[in-house]
């Protein structure tokens, strides 16, 4: 279905502005953008542009990759898209001969939206994107990091829209310790801003962010050499590594796009026993910004068949990242059974 024809199937939606369409033909990948009118909940209605990928046949089962804020919507390479995804690790498990990927660029991501925004409103945008394409029914939506908050959201207000949710490395909440590592982070580029050194500033936060992401056992494995003399001050085994991760974050990510959505997390609330569909949930025992007990206090919520899986992993909250046979072997037999059979 083309985007003209799914404009007028879906024209009374409220998210969704049919005239800002253009027709695509149908192909095994698509990029393109849609522009919403959205009312999201703490900054009014917006005119908002929403980019989208499309990888996989028109009529395979779709499923909805959503990953944390620095994400995008290219999560695994194709023919016509050759670049790795920031998912490429999982490219077998989403193999898009057979199964239909969707993902977004998140709200905000641009820098261009200097405004509070939600997990609830990045809902919303998916649901608007949807029916632009003219998804009905997601066979699965499987999200990381915020993008399991959001998948809850839409699982919650979108509920008659998917099959299955997969919920990895997110709850129902933010836990106020991980709020507190944000709110951190945040001042720091705003204290960056008010210095004229931005770029400075982000990349300091995103440096304190990773030693959120991975874990102590990490570090000691990885930096166990003793400081050095560097000139006139000691500089440890670690700090080469932070930097180069600091530098190639304010590559590639805006300051304002970083403080909105670091935000967005923290107001990230929903009500669990809103959500029926069947759900499978992810947890690392050492992660430090979604503990084990919420993601038990989150399935005791769920008000549909749930499965919560538990990981050992030395890099703590970005081990979907990292340990790709263990997220695999979650993720296929899921895919399979609200999918049918995969490569």
């Amino acid at each position: 279905m083309s985007l003209v024809e799914s404009a007028a199937q879906f024209a009374t939606h409220p998210f969704v502005s049919p005239y800002t369409f253009e027709p695509v033909q149908a192909c095994d990948a698509v990029r393109g953008s849609v522009e919403l009118d959205l009312s999201l909940r703490h900054a009014g209605r917006r005119k908002l542009h929403i980019g989208y990928e499309v990888v996989g046949p028109a009529d395979a089962p779709a499923v909805l990759v959503a990953g944390g804020i620095s994400a995008d919507r290219h999560v695994v390479s194709s023919a016509a898209f050759p670049q790795p995804g920031w998912w490429q690790a999982q490219a077998q498990t989403f193999d898009t001969t057979s199964l239909r990927v969707i993902a977004i660029d998140w709200i905000g991501a641009d820098g261009a939206l200097d405004a509070p925004i939600d997990s609830a409103d990045q809902a919303d945008a998916i649901a608007g994107v949807l029916d632009a394409l003219g998804v009905r029914t997601l066979a699965a939506f499987v999200g990381c990091s915020y993008g399991a908050m959001v998948g809850l959201q839409f699982a919650a207000n979108h509920g008659d829209r998917v099959r299955q949710l997969v919920a990895i490395s997110g709850a129902h909440r933010a836990h106020p310790y991980a709020s507190a590592w944000r709110a951190l982070q945040r001042k720091i580029v705003a204290l960056g801003q008010l210095q004229c050194a931005e770029d400075q500033g982000l990349s300091l936060a995103r440096q304190l962010a990773i030693l959120s992401y991975r874990t102590p056992q990490e570090f000691a494995e990885r930096f166990a050499a003793a400081a050095v003399i560097d000139g006139p001050r000691a500089r440890c085994a670690s700090e080469d590594y932070l930097d180069a991760c600091g530098s190639r974050f304010v590559e590639r990510f805006d300051a304002t796009a970083y403080t909105r959505l670091s935000e967005s997390i923290d107001l990230h609330a929903v009500d669990a026993t809103r959500i029926g569909v069947p759900t499978v949930v992810v947890a690392i025992e050492e992660d430090l910004l979604v503990p084990v007990a919420d993601a038990y206090a989150l399935v005791e919520q769920v008000r549909a068949d749930t499965q919560v899986r538990v990981l050992r992993s030395k890099y703590g909250h970005d081990a979907f990242l990292k340990e790709a046979d263990a997220i695999a072997s979650i993720l296929r037999p899921t895919l399979i059974d609200c999918c049918g059979e995969v490569a």
